[in-house]
């Protein structure tokens, strides 16, 4: 109990400050506009992209694996549950082998929660369905959002990774919690035995740097909403300043990362950035000599 008032504690402040940010960017603004932006916003089509991955580091067994990626939904004033729904029934559709959610289910609370998580886990992918928490999910009720994720029939990774298996050969998906810093992520990747991990799954897409050093083969992550306003083709020159590595695919000694503009929104504009369901390809090719 101590334990869990202390954890209370420390979200608290970050919730109050989360609830002044969605005021001054989101209710403020749209009440002033009479509704304006946000059925502007809510009108934005979402796009499914396409993305072809080739690595040496990806088993061969699971060449031609096609991943369904979301992440940042900020179920809330922005994206109301139903069109959160809408949006998973696309990408079942899609046909994925394997679905991934990078985090950010929720922009505030979790009280819509439940409809969102339970679509998700009635995806018919073959491999699963997997979440791993963002900063949002962690301002109100983290493990309460876990329990419903799990009712639901999502596989929550927090610091661990399981196996999937074809025909003898393992694929390991690790996944990790909400760290800040490139640092923070590489202690997270190492408590989950990352050196062995397949896929990676992490809200920030900072733990990249130490997945490439480790090896492993694709990172997918989410958290910058590819800057929400960007130039046009040109996807990384945008908003999200703090990171190098903020839309799109990135290569470095075989290891792939990519980074999803993510479904959902903290502010009601998007420009040259529009939400996406990422679908991935993911195949082998024979190391260059």
């Amino acid at each position: 109990m101590a334990k869990l008032a202390h954890r209370r504690r420390q979200i608290l402040p970050k919730y109050r400050r989360a609830r002044i940010r969605n005021f001054l960017f989101t209710v403020g603004p749209n009440r002033v506009s009479g509704g304006r932006i946000n059925r502007r916003h809510l009108a934005q089509k979402v796009l499914v992209r396409e993305i072809e991955v080739t690595t040496p580091l990806w088993p061969a067994e699971f060449d031609g694996m096609r991943i369904g990626h979301v992440s940042d939904f900020h179920l809330g004033e922005l994206l109301p549950v139903d069109k959160a729904v809408e949006i998973v029934k696309c990408l079942g559709e899609q046909q994925p082998d394997l679905v991934v959610c990078t985090g950010d289910i929720v922009d505030l609370e979790n009280a819509q929660a439940r409809p969102l998580l339970e679509a998700l886990g009635g995806l018919n992918a073959p491999f699963g369905v997997f979440l791993v928490l963002g900063n949002h999910d962690e301002l109100h009720d983290p493990e309460g959002l876990v329990r419903m994720a799990v009712e639901s029939r999502l596989t929550v990774l927090r610091n661990e990774g399981v196996s999937i298996n074809r025909n003898g050969t393992r694929l390991l998906v690790v996944g990790i919690d909400w760290a800040r810093s490139a640092v923070a992520c590489a202690r997270q990747i190492d408590r989950a035995g990352g050196e062995e991990a397949h896929l990676l799954l992490a809200h920030n897409p900072k733990a990249f740097l130490r997945a490439s050093d480790l090896g492993i083969p694709l990172t997918l992550a989410g958290h910058t909403h590819g800057g929400q306003i960007a130039m046009k083709k040109r996807p990384n020159a945008n908003l999200a300043l703090t990171h190098r590595r903020s839309a799109g695919l990135f290569k470095s000694n075989g290891s792939v990362l990519y980074v999803t503009s993510g479904v959902g929104a903290w502010f009601p504009l998007r420009v040259n950035c529009p939400p996406e369901i990422a679908m991935l390809t993911v195949r082998h090719a024979a190391a260059q000599t």
